[in-house]
């Protein structure tokens, strides 16, 4: 287990991704149409221009979102093992909690917490 082990996980990864993709292009015939090349929202054909400018805020609470939800998936190992690892793992996850946090505090500060 080492630096070997990382490199054949590496080589294998994009060996069998490389693989899919190809059979896939062999195998799935493609079917362009000019139907298949319009924008699509809910079934409503679109009028005037499609390419519009959203606000970077939304993208900005999109990712905000993602980050904490992502950081909270951290918290499920540590439920299960709370028992077996003691006050340590009490301890850890509390500067875990205090960091989030604080990204938080940064986050509402700037103000990328107001829904415009």
């Amino acid at each position: 287990m080492g630096a070997a082990s990382l490199i054949i996980l590496s080589i294998a990864a994009i060996t069998f991704s490389g693989i899919a993709l190809l059979v896939s292009k062999f195998l799935l015939k493609t079917h362009t149409n000019k139907q298949k090349g319009e924008p699509y929202e809910c079934g409503i054909p679109t009028q005037g221009p499609t390419w519009v400018q959203f606000n970077v805020g939304y993208y900005l609470f999109a990712l905000l979102f993602l980050l904490f939800d992502v950081e909270l998936i951290f918290l499920f190992p540590w439920a299960v093992v709370v028992k077996k690892i003691g006050w340590f793992a009490l301890a850890e996850v509390m500067v875990f909690l205090f960091i989030l946090f604080l990204g938080f505090l940064y986050a509402h500060k700037k103000g990328a917490l107001k829904w415009q």
